[in-house]
């Protein structure tokens, strides 16, 4: 098979398409002809040798978590019943997922109904599992003004549809025309580019003297800094993220002045409603299969995965990164 292999830490130059052994699943295993694999924009730090929170790469790997396609081989103690089936899942040891074939354990998979695409899967295990679970903590009401920080991307446009669903006025700023013009199409009411230097008093202008309730920070710096200070009294900051690189500054101060509250919502607060975790991705899948969720996508052969990871180090993205093969 063909599979993403990075032999060195280093720049996405890095990922190599090279031909490897086809894996063999163990006891409990199943092998899964992959359609398409997941692509984060913590990959793009791992690749560098960096440990982000409690994740780390060593090399020679090949990269990559979550998988969707078709089971095409069943390890010692599986149903072969499973054998042709559409599955998504995170392949074993979280690596192994920039390629052709991957493992996965078998009491890990996700059956896939026919209209739920490959694609689609792979963004709703992933990122969209985590935006699920910040949604349903986050519990919109219709009285909401909801501000979204990246907005375009994975989980930010998630956001935006929900607020929208929840009758909530959604807010959503991002980097650059073409991705405040797909914050539109999304149903935000207002859509503000965050590289102009006035993107604060423009979303004020915009809301007419209405207040921010809630904002949903994944960047974090600066960016997540002016958000913080757009919440009217009483607002809620919740915070998933710093795709800046730096997290949002804060204090009790902060809080205190406008009777703010501040949460960070990953880990336990994540499945706080769903109970667990695969709980709480079947909810994704289902959202996705359903029509209530529609992520939006951008895809890139598996032969392009440097591609991939120069186009998110670049923010030239929008929505889930994907590879397909």
């Amino acid at each position: 098979m063909y599979a993403i292999r990075l032999l060195e830490f280093g720049p996405a130059e890095n990922l190599r398409y090279l031909q490897v052994p086809d894996p063999i699943p163990a006891r409990g295993q199943v092998r899964i002809a992959v359609a398409a694999a997941g692509v984060h924009l913590i990959h793009t730090r791992l690749r560098t040798g960096s440990t982000v929170g409690p994740n780390t790469w060593t090399t020679p790997t090949t990269p990559g978590s979550q998988v969707a396609g078709v089971v095409d081989q069943v390890g010692p103690g599986v149903a072969e019943s499973w054998l042709g089936q559409r599955v998504a899942a995170n392949a074993t040891g979280r690596e192994g997922g920039y390629a052709e074939l991957a493992i996965a354990e078998a009491d890990s998979l996700h059956s896939l109904p026919a209209q739920l695409s490959a694609e689609a899967a792979v963004a709703m295990l992933g990122s969209g599992g985590t935006a699920r679970g910040i949604i349903d903590f986050a519990e919109f009401t219709d009285e909401d003004v909801v501000l979204i920080t990246s907005a375009a991307g994975g989980m930010g446009s998630l956001f935006v549809q929900a607020a929208v669903a929840a009758g909530a006025t959604a807010v959503g700023i991002a980097g650059g025309a073409a991705k405040v013009q797909r914050v539109r199409t999304l149903g935000a009411e207002v859509a503000v580019d965050y590289l102009l230097d006035d993107w604060p008093q423009r979303v004020r202008a915009e809301l007419a003297g209405r207040e921010v309730t809630v904002v949903l920070d994944g960047t974090g710096g600066d960016i997540g800094r002016a958000a913080l200070e757009l919440l009217g009294v009483g607002g809620r900051m919740l915070l998933h993220g710093m795709a800046s690189g730096a997290p949002t500054e804060l204090s009790t101060a902060d809080l205190a002045n406008r009777s703010l509250t501040a949460s960070w919502v990953l880990g336990p607060q994540l499945t706080r409603k769903a109970g667990s975790w695969e709980r709480l991705s079947a909810l994704a899948l289902a959202d996705a299969a359903e029509g209530r969720l529609t992520p939006t996508i951008s895809g890139f052969p598996l032969s392009q995965a440097a591609e991939a990871h120069r186009a998110l180090e670049n923010r030239e993205t929008v929505g889930a990164v994907v590879l397909t093969v």
